[in-house]
């Protein structure tokens, strides 16, 4: 009784706040989350997870030590695809990033991309930017991966020390200087031994993602992959 009416609820708020496509604006559909059927079809994917040593891979080689990476779309500036990251960073979206890690995470268990993960990073927020967003879009999409796969997230062992500027308009060399440091693992024992899983929102230059797995590298028998809903295209 209680689903029904549930379902009922959100069936009447639909009718007059009808859910729309996060890329297209187009109505969705019942059984469409966040994005439509096209748009899903039509986004621009890397496919990175199907190649060894791809370019998001070789984005950390040398840097920590890596097991596999990749990332899920192609981010361009002034593609319709980026108001998926608009929306989430800035418009409140959180779902939408959950509905993403969904998505990102039955089409990569096909192909084993998560079988030895043992735990999940998101890449943590400054408490005071958490505060002003109201969460931390990272971790939404983590969460979203964390149910497909049922691989617990690790939200508490990974801290970040030193609020930053925003990476947005920084050159290369700058964003790797702004990020260095920024993190510290609180928790050794909780990652020892085991396979862990970075994820974060878009890929640029790696600069925030590698501080986040420096915090990690020192731990005894750790091992690091990392997946990221979007990479900058170049």
């Amino acid at each position: 009784m209680k689903n029904v009416v549930k379902t009922w609820f959100f069936s009447f708020v639909h009718l007059f706040f009808p859910r729309q496509c996060a890329v297209c604006g187009a109505i969705l559909q019942e059984g469409e989350e966040g994005i439509c059927m096209k748009c899903n079809m039509d986004m621009p994917r890397t496919n990175y997870h199907l190649r060894k040593d791809n370019p998001v891979e070789r984005m950390f080689w040398g840097k920590i030590p890596l097991e596999h990476a990749t990332s899920c779309f192609f981010y361009h500036k002034g593609s319709d695809f980026r108001r998926i990251l608009h929306q989430l960073k800035y418009g409140g979206r959180k779902d939408l990033g959950e509905v993403m890690g969904r998505f990102m995470a039955a089409e990569l268990s096909a192909i084993g991309f998560f079988s030895d993960v043992d735990v999940i990073v998101p890449v943590p927020l400054h408490p005071r930017k958490r505060k002003m967003r109201g969460y931390n879009q990272s971790e939404c999409i983590a969460r979203g991966v964390s149910v497909v796969t049922g691989i617990p997230m690790d939200t508490a062992s990974v801290a970040r020390m030193r609020h930053t500027e925003t990476q947005t308009r920084k050159s290369s060399y700058e964003r790797w200087e702004n990020v260095d440091g920024i993190f510290c693992l609180r928790r050794a024992d909780a990652f020892a031994g085991k396979h862990v899983l970075i994820i974060d929102d878009v890929l640029t230059t790696g600069a925030t993602t590698t501080a986040c797995a420096d915090a990690l590298k020192e731990v005894e028998g750790v091992r690091i992959s990392v997946l990221t809903l979007a990479v900058a295209a170049s």
